[in-house]
């Protein structure tokens, strides 16, 4: 075998189940990112799935565990490595080694029940093992004679802390050395509260992500004004905007910018001539909540009175139209993203250092507890008062957004607002579909007509596009001469593959631009290997 060399163990023949293993010689190996699968989706040799975690390859070797950010997609599987025998550290950014507890303690409550003590432990040996790392900074893993390695971590723009890895491989006796770069996930430019990705400086092998290698996004500068133009469209009948979005990433983007549209809103001048905000105006009372001070305050929700309920009489004015934030794991990570505002981007620092609070601003409300969380269902579905709800989960398979749903899809004065991808199947691209024609939607085996108003904003994707992608290859000084796409749909894969090669004619340079595959593929003959 010639070093070094990668084994793909997950995101070969699709999206999910990242899992990369980089052999350095025969005692070393790195691993990079231990996803879960979902759906059909399974490893590169065909055993591991959704159904079946087990690890399916061989760690003897294994020195290292490096994270690119915390997604299930990438960190789920990290118990069963643990379990397999794993005792080495566990690498990632500094503010993925803050979120990574929360992402395993909710995914993995169920699989030790009550057991909150056995949760605990388990959450704690994580901990001990979790190394994090500075970005931007050099960091040696192994010096020997034979072998020297070392990695940095470098700003994806996917969501908070999230990486791409630079593997520097140097073979002293051999006088050679290889630049191995894994991409992870990468975000999309524009995107609220994160830098845009870099590109490296150089790789010799580039294991790049292909998740919407066939398309590009929407324009995602105008996407706030979309999003305000669809809200008042949809608050006007006097109802409900039910947003269902995914924990982290999405929802602290969304609050992002609803905060900055309520802020320029509170600056215009109110119908009578005073400023919404400003002098004459008269101080907020209109939501009078418990518990945690203003931008994250529990409401109870009471279905009486509106002067009881706690969110203030019927409006469609902006500076005093509540943002209830309605699950208690997104609140957490809002919490957590507030505490690592030092990673946030320039534009959020000036926010902040102007007294703004993007994600804990005075409208913004919390329901923690189921039964606050029934009453409000409640109260909104009862009442004409305009509310914006963001609730999970984001394809409306699960979680409170269903009770929502359940209770509001069936009155035309309600409105679903799509902002992320719906997978083909799940309940979320169902009512996407047929809820402009007036068609129905099946929930907890409960058939229900769609007559609320269904909207989609494109553009908050939290992946590259095309464009993206090809720029993260085209904008480094030495271009890679090998490329291995992963993380895609084979449609993806071959249109990504196409534009790079284009590029790479352009420029009269040669690569081998391919999508790895597995190794029990490898002894194959070709025309076995193409009718997969």
């Amino acid at each position: 075998m010639r070093y070094p060399d990668i084994h793909h163990h997950g995101a070969v023949t699709g999206v999910t189940g990242s899992c990369h293993q980089l052999l350095m010689d025969e005692q070393h190996s790195l691993l990079v990112d231990c996803g879960l699968f979902q759906g059909a989706e399974t490893s590169a040799e065909g055993r591991a799935s959704a159904n079946n975690l087990d690890i399916d390859f061989d760690i003897s070797t294994l020195k290292a565990l490096l994270l690119t950010h915390v997604h299930m997609d990438h960190v789920g599987r990290l118990p069963y490595l643990l379990a397999a025998g794993y005792k080495g550290p566990i690498i990632c950014s500094q503010p993925s080694a803050q979120l990574l507890p929360l992402v395993l303690e909710d995914a993995f409550q169920f699989t030790f029940g009550r057991d909150r003590q056995q949760l605990q432990n388990y959450l704690k040996l994580i901990q001990q093992r979790v190394m994090p790392l500075p970005f931007r900074t050099w960091h040696s893993l192994i010096d020997t004679p034979d072998l020297q390695a070392r990695i940095r971590l470098q700003r994806a723009g996917h969501i908070l802390g999230s990486a791409y890895i630079e593997c520097d491989v140097r073979y002293p006796k051999r006088g050679e050395q290889k630049r191995v770069v894994f991409s992870g996930d990468l975000g999309a430019t524009h995107t609220p509260l994160l830098p845009a990705p870099k590109s490296p400086w150089k790789a010799d092998i580039l294991v790049l992500e292909s998740t919407y290698g066939d398309r590009l996004h929407e324009d995602r500068r105008t996407r706030k004004q979309r999003l305000k133009a669809i809200v008042e469209q949809a608050l006007a009948d006097n109802g409900t905007v039910l947003i269902p979005a995914f924990s982290i990433g999405r929802t602290q983007e969304l609050l992002y910018e609803l905060e900055d549209i309520i802020h320029h809103a509170t600056l215009l001048p109110s119908p009578s001539g005073r400023g919404a905000g400003g002098e004459g105006s008269q101080p907020r009372t209109d939501i009078p909540l418990a518990g945690e001070g203003p931008g994250e305050r529990e409401t109870n929700a009471r279905s009486s009175s509106t002067e009881e309920d706690g969110i203030g009489p019927a409006t469609t004015h902006w500076p005093t139209l509540p943002i209830i934030l309605d699950s208690p794991l997104a609140t957490r990570f809002t919490r957590a993203y507030r505490d690592l505002q030092h990673f946030w981007d320039a534009e959020a620092q000036k926010r902040i250092k102007v007294g703004r609070k993007p994600l804990g601003f005075e409208q913004l409300l919390t329901v923690e507890s189921h039964d606050a969380h029934l009453r409000m269902v409640r109260h909104l579905t009862s009442t004409a008062r305009p509310a914006i709800v963001i609730a999970g989960n984001g394809m409306c398979s699960g979680g409170r957004i269903v009770n929502y749903l359940k209770a509001m899809l069936g009155d035309k004065r309600h409105n679903v607002l799509f902002v992320g991808y719906q997978a083909n199947g799940t309940p979320g691209q169902l009512i996407q579909k047929y809820g402009p024609r007036g068609g129905y939607v099946d929930l907890d085996d409960e058939r229900l007509d769609i007559n609320a108003g269904i909207h989609t904003v494109g553009g908050y994707s939290a992946h590259a596009d095309q464009k993206g992608l090809v720029n993260f290859v085209t904008r480094m000084r030495h271009w890679p001469s090998e490329i291995r796409l992963v993380h895609g749909e084979h449609a993806a894969k071959a249109a990504l593959r196409k534009q790079l090669t284009t590029h790479y004619q352009q420029r009269n340079t040669a690569a081998a631009i391919r999508a790895p595959i597995s190794t029990s593929e490898e002894a194959l003959p070709k025309d076995v290997r193409s009718k997969k």
